[in-house]
């Protein structure tokens, strides 16, 4: 429940008391200052309350913004101040020192330490107009801006890859109002997106051409229904936690189990393409630590300038640029609409060939840029980006061990993970089936990954650490999994780095919650990556010979992604159905 308090003298005509209601309010009429006070300590403790001046003229959205928001403790628009449970003792002593408007309350609670947001109106009015004249004025203004327009527009992100914003965006927006009208939520409409893209890949299972034109058509559904349920989130203003949680990693499910379904429709077909689809699941997570790790490392660096972002600002002023650059990156949009085309008229191995390239041509342009961007800025980066880094890096106990013992150059860092990541992955690649060698290359790959976070990654390129011990671990797995020549091995191997992956995205949206990194029994427990690494050698020596047509590789594989991806599940729901995760909605994904 919700309290709304009408701080003021009644004004003839006005619709307050309607709109506050249509909002989810309780609404009460407090005539004078005395009276506001009293209602306000009145009014249950768990409850959010709002004060909301009776002089107010503005839009119903404009009022929707400032009270019904989820994510903030406080909010305010002129002549409308809500609070939520947790910000409760701050208002009351507010109340001590500042008469009881929402004006001069929204501004003793910003100055006792108190955030509130004020969010950005742009044509929507909120004013307290405080003679005829003005009044007139501002319900002149009210009239010439359509609400519900705005309400549609500001529903769609701002930022959006071109695919979306021209194909789909232009009718998603109404469908997101359609389920708002129904009392559809975004976490059903998150789920119905999932479903249909589960249908998609086991439509894709099937090997035939019927079935690849229904993974096509359902894929694009799927992500429709991905668009709709953030604009319905924007427009209905239901972010949630575990709205957080599904829409970080449903995208992710969507994606590699279309992929697996991929695999075994060709493998109907007598075509074994798991290493591709495996090799594009690597790539494409490699591709989002990249973004992760150099956000995470420049998010609040001072002097973050740089002649590259200058260029690139320079370029946003022209508007063909701005597309042509959204859309060499492959985004979401981009990329689903290519794989669903050429899924329903090629064939699944045509669809991984151009998904790779793609992607490698993208990933080549946004890490070259930002390579160059960090080279030319000036940067001091803070410790809480050296931690965010430390926490993506996801190093278990070897490597803290031997971070603990040995140091490394502070300037050297990234070079010597990538040493360690190239002698594992080179020695899985290049040494006999069944050898040992690989485990040798595990072995220096732990004491390397323990020396390149063995100090805090503050450097320049420092944020490349994350995405070298990414693909590292998830290439040696690969690596060793095709070369086996084990049967099942490839799609053992395709559902553990799922799992490993799924713990890394865990692990990044609970830093962009500002809830920090997973707890550190469960890194333990799940080894780490150099820790998951030297396990996956020491069983393909083990259980793999260069002639062997055994399946035991497969099954410990199988096995120990079973364990993986248990553990981490359990892990991740229990955090974000609790109440210390971040109430937030992803605003989408980077590519």
């Amino acid at each position: 429940m919700s309290t709304a308090i009408l701080a003021g003298v009644p004004v003839p005509g006005s619709s307050l008391d309607g709109d506050l209601r249509s909002l989810g309010f309780d609404v009460c009429t407090a005539a004078d200052a005395e009276e506001t006070v009293k209602l306000l300590t009145a009014a249950p403790a768990d409850e959010r309350v709002a004060v909301v001046d009776t002089r107010f003229v503005g839009h119903l959205h404009a009022l929707r913004l400032a009270l019904t928001d989820p994510r903030f403790a406080a909010a305010a628009v002129p002549g409308a101040l809500t609070v939520q449970p947790e910000a409760r003792p701050a208002l009351t002593r507010a109340l001590a020192t500042a008469e009881p408007g929402p004006d001069t309350l929204a501004a003793a609670l910003d100055d006792a330490g108190t955030a509130v947001q004020r969010p950005e109106l742009g044509t929507l009015v909120a004013a307290v107009p405080t003679d005829p004249q003005t009044r007139h004025e501002a319900r002149a203004a009210v009239a010439a801006v359509d609400d519900e327009a705005v309400r549609l527009r500001t529903a769609v992100k701002s930022r959006d890859g071109f695919f979306t914003t021209y194909c789909i965006s232009p009718y998603s927006r109404y469908i997101a109002r359609w389920c708002a009208r129904r009392g559809l939520t975004p976490n059903q409409v998150t789920t119905a997106s999932l479903i249909t893209a589960l249908i998609a890949a086991t439509c894709a299972a099937t090997g035939t051409r019927g079935g690849y034109i229904a993974a096509g058509l359902l894929l694009l559904c799927s992500f429709v229904l991905d668009c709709t349920d953030g604009q319905l989130a924007r427009y209905s203003l239901q972010y949630s936690t575990l709205g957080a949680w599904l829409d970080a990693t449903f995208d992710r499910a969507k994606e590699y189990a279309y992929y697996a379904g991929l695999a075994l429709g060709a493998a109907r077909n007598g075509d074994d393409i798991w290493v591709l689809a495996l090799g594009a699941m690597v790539l494409q997570t490699c591709r989002h630590v990249v973004d992760f790790s150099f956000n995470e490392a420049n998010h609040d660096a001072s002097a973050n300038t740089s002649p590259t972002a200058a260029l690139s600002d320079k370029l946003d002023s022209v508007g063909w640029t701005v597309w042509v650059r959204r859309m060499i990156v492959l985004p979401i949009g981009e990329r689903w609409a290519m794989i669903a085309v050429l899924t329903a008229v090629t064939t699944p191995r045509i669809v991984f060939y151009a998904l790779l390239i793609g992607c490698a041509l993208a990933a080549c342009y946004t890490t070259a840029g930002r390579v160059l961007r960090s080279l030319t800025r000036k940067a001091t980066r803070t410790d809480r980006a050296a931690q965010a880094l430390a926490d993506l890096a996801d190093s278990g106990p070897l490597a803290q061990f031997f971070g603990q013992v040995l140091k490394g150059p502070r300037s050297a860092l990234p070079v010597i993970a990538f040493v360690g990541g190239a002698v594992v992955v080179g020695t899985s690649l290049f040494a006999p089936v069944g050898s040992w060698w690989p485990v040798v290359g595990a072995a220096v790959y732990c004491v390397l990954s323990g020396i390149a976070v063995s100090r805090p990654l503050k450097g320049a390129l420092d944020w490349l650490v994350p995405p070298v011990f990414r693909a590292a671990e998830y290439l040696t797995v690969l690596v060793l999994a095709d070369r086996s020549g084990v049967p099942g091995a490839l799609p053992a191997a395709f559902g553990l780095v799922a799992a490993v992956a799924y713990h890394h995205y865990d692990t990044v949206y609970r830093i962009r919650g500002g809830t920090g990194a997973p707890p550190r029994w469960l890194v333990r427990t799940v080894g780490g990556h150099e820790g998951r690494t030297l396990v996956v050698t020491v069983l393909a020596a083990v259980l793999t010979t260069q002639h062997t047509d055994n399946t035991r590789f497969t099954v410990a594989l199988t096995v120990l992604a079973v364990a993986v991806a248990l553990v981490v599940l359990a892990e991740s729901i229990r955090f974000w159905v609790s109440s210390g995760a971040p109430a937030v909605h992803d605003e989408g994904e980077p590519a």
